[in-house]
């Protein structure tokens, strides 16, 4: 049986992002003519593209896509996030992953989505899981990067591209997998520190005794 992060706090984030995501869509094409990542209105300082663009989506299709997939995560990984952690990573993923494109995604000129902040937080989750003592975790970290490699040489799905009328952005997977590695960086100094605290601590109590 399922052991579903059914409380609040773990529901709100997700649910505020999905229903971000719908509402826009309702606005289209407005919503892509004044929040889609375009590198172009980037140039000219339009710089909220840098993160609106990740909440838009081509088609419909696309749009249940990245919800299933978003949903997905949440079950998976929901119980490690309040609603404000999940939101604050949430978007830092987002805006890293738009900025990877920017700065070396060039041929990128056009891009929405979710699917490139997804993969940051599977991994992000996938490290949890490990540090939580699930061997899982270490499957589905490598599942990922497997996943990444797979569509960096041989390119993604031409179901999935015809499916959401677009090309697949490739590149947002990879940028939002390696925003979601470097908060693992993050997290692991921080336990690190911890621990050197901690232990530092007990040496000097021991030191009093």
């Amino acid at each position: 049986m399922l052991n579903l992060p059914t409380q609040c706090k773990h529901i709100l984030g997700p649910s505020l992002v999905l229903v971000l995501a719908f509402v826009l869509y309702l606005f289209e094409p407005l919503s892509s003519q004044y929040l889609a990542f375009e590198r172009e209105k980037i140039q000219s300082l339009e710089l909220w593209r840098l993160l609106s663009g990740n909440f838009l989506h081509t088609n419909f299709s696309h749009l249940i896509l990245n919800a299933l997939g978003l949903s997905l995560l949440w079950a998976l990984h929901g119980q490690y996030f309040s609603t404000k952690t999940y939101l604050i990573i949430f978007h830092l993923i987002s805006l890293a992953c738009t900025l990877g494109i920017y700065s070396f995604a060039e041929r990128l000129s056009w891009y929405v989505g979710l699917s490139g902040t997804l993969h940051g937080m599977f991994v992000l989750g996938a490290y949890f899981d490990i540090r939580a003592g699930m061997k899982s975790g270490w499957l589905l970290l490598l599942g990922v990067w497997a996943k990444i490699a797979h569509e960096q040489y041989f390119g993604a799905s031409k179901e999935v591209a015809e499916l959401i009328g677009a090309s697949v952005a490739t590149e947002a997977h990879l940028y939002g997998a390696i925003s979601g590695m470097l908060l693992v960086f993050y997290f692991l100094m921080l336990n690190s520190h911890s621990h050197s605290k901690i232990q530092k601590l007990k040496i000097k109590l021991k030191n009093q005794e």
